[in-house]
């Protein structure tokens, strides 16, 4: 099973936003800071997912275990439904990848165990 930890993060609501990702797989740990542009927190996190699943489909990872702190991003994936009509295309999207995998499990975990924390907030400065 591969582990996975995301987190959006954005100076400002809009502002500099980033997205980082932690992958434990086999022993191995890889860090990931993608610098997003300007966005609103949210879309930072739903963009911090996206490009998790499609690391792990990339890398043909069929087991993903993925722990985010966002309960916004935790509970539009469990339900498969986002109330702010604006998340649906990157909810689609995510479900789409989410798809690709033999099993998928979404997890929310308190920020102070999300090992992609600090990831995102670097990815901030990367902008």
């Amino acid at each position: 099973m591969v582990e996975v930890y995301i987190d959006g993060a954005s100076a400002g609501n809009p502002g500099p936003s980033g997205a980082g990702i932690f992958i434990k797989y086999d022993g191995k740990a890889e860090k990931f800071s993608f610098p997003l542009g300007e966005m609103e927190n949210h879309a930072a996190e739903f963009h911090a997912l996206i490009l998790a699943l499609e690391i792990c489909v990339k890398n043909n990872y069929k087991v993903v275990s993925l722990r985010t702190d966002s309960q916004a991003v935790n509970q539009a994936i469990e339900r498969e439904y986002v109330k702010n009509k604006i998340y649906a295309p990157l909810l689609e999207k995510a479900l789409d990848l989410s798809k690709q995998l033999d099993l998928f499990f979404i997890k929310w975990v308190p920020s102070s165990e999300n090992k992609a924390d600090e990831l995102a907030r670097a990815a901030i400065r990367l902008n």
